[in-house]
């Protein structure tokens, strides 16, 4: 009697051993998992960002339309500055600067078009993945979106917004842990996701992350 009591001790002591461990490694994995997923979107957030404020500089605005923005990636052309030449201690002791040097051609700027897409990302890169959520089995798209903003003086700013909510980034993850997840992210007044840009306020396109 005593042994079959000593072994069924055993037994529960196992078990709550095992319970207490799943316990703890389970907040730890869910805890890895969504750092990987945030890391990944948000370099491709990144990207977006890139590519629509080179698509700002050529058009004057924003787009929040994704054809738009991926076509203007693959096949237009951005305006680059090369210089040839650099100031030299002797032209700074000459008290020369360098829009001087350019006028005594000591250096040389040229202006010149460049493919976005090989200027932006180099000739190998897959724009065509630039709108999806790039940790779904399944292509989801982020949320695009642009407009403008008022300043306080009354000045119309260009804006932008894309996010991705993390019932999509944490998908297939602990359901609980990314419902308490979002509402520690509600109860701060938080997005509850990742998001780079604003459509109420100009934030200077800035992650949510940073």
């Amino acid at each position: 009697m005593k042994t079959i009591i000593q072994i069924l001790l055993f037994v529960v002591v196992i078990a709550l051993t095992v319970m207490i461990y799943k316990s703890i490694k389970h907040p730890i994995d869910f805890e890895k998992n969504r750092t990987e997923r945030y890391n990944v979107t948000i370099e491709r957030l990144k990207d977006i960002r890139k590519a629509q404020l080179a698509y700002k500089d050529v058009y004057g605005r924003f787009t929040g339309n994704w054809d738009t923005l991926i076509y203007f990636v693959i096949h237009d052309s951005v305006r680059n500055v090369h210089r040839v030449g650099e100031l030299t201690d002797s032209m700074i002791e000459a008290n020369i600067n360098e829009n001087k040097a350019v006028e005594l051609g000591l250096i040389v700027r040229d202006t010149v078009k460049e493919s976005v897409l090989e200027s932006l990302f180099g000739k190998s890169y897959d724009a065509n993945q630039l709108r999806y959520i790039p940790v779904s089995d399944t292509k989801i798209e982020f949320h695009l979106a642009a407009g403008t903003v008022s300043t306080a003086s009354g000045v119309a700013v260009p804006v932008f917004e894309v996010k991705a909510h993390n019932n999509t980034i944490l998908k297939n993850l602990d359901e609980q842990l990314i419902i308490n997840l979002n509402d520690q992210r509600r109860t701060n007044e938080k997005y509850p996701g990742l998001q780079v840009g604003s459509l109420t306020e100009a934030n200077n396109n800035a992650g949510n992350w940073e």
